[in-house]
């Protein structure tokens, strides 16, 4: 496809488009009402579109902010599709590799942001593991 704006040769737009066209699939498997459902297909449209957003701003404050809505909106992406695991909607083994390109689309957001905002290694993200603000100032005095 040609490219026609700056945000669309970001990898993770790229890989976050194609999260979407997923989700879209996964959604027209679905045929019962479930509000999990419908966030998903919110969420993960918020994705590439706070991306884009944010890849348009000036300031490092500006695009860190809708680059960590982003992040927001992915890692809500994940719980979305672990509900609709849990109670039965998809199996399983289908959600894995949507698990894992939400894992990639954060770690890009997660390169992205601390080139933008100097506290993005606070959130812990790239370990899988989320700590404490208590844990993180330990550390730092360590």
């Amino acid at each position: 496809m040609k490219t026609y704006f700056d945000h669309e040769r970001l990898d993770v737009y790229q890989e976050a488009i194609a999260f979407c066209g997923w989700v879209e699939d996964l959604l027209s498997e679905v045929t019962v009402k479930a509000s999990a459902k419908d966030q998903l297909d919110r969420a993960s449209t918020s994705i590439p579109l706070n991306i884009a957003e944010g890849n348009g701003k000036f300031s490092n404050a500006d695009r860190a902010r809708f680059l960590e809505i982003a992040r927001g909106s992915a890692l809500e992406c994940a719980a979305c599709i672990d509900v609709l695991a849990v109670r039965r909607l998809v199996v399983t083994e289908r959600i894995l590799p949507a698990k894992e390109q939400l894992l990639r689309i954060v770690k890009m957001l997660m390169g992205m942001l601390k080139r933008f905002f100097g506290h993005a290694d606070l959130l812990g993200e790239e370990e899988g593991i989320y700590r404490s603000e208590h844990e993180q100032e330990q550390e730092k005095n360590g």
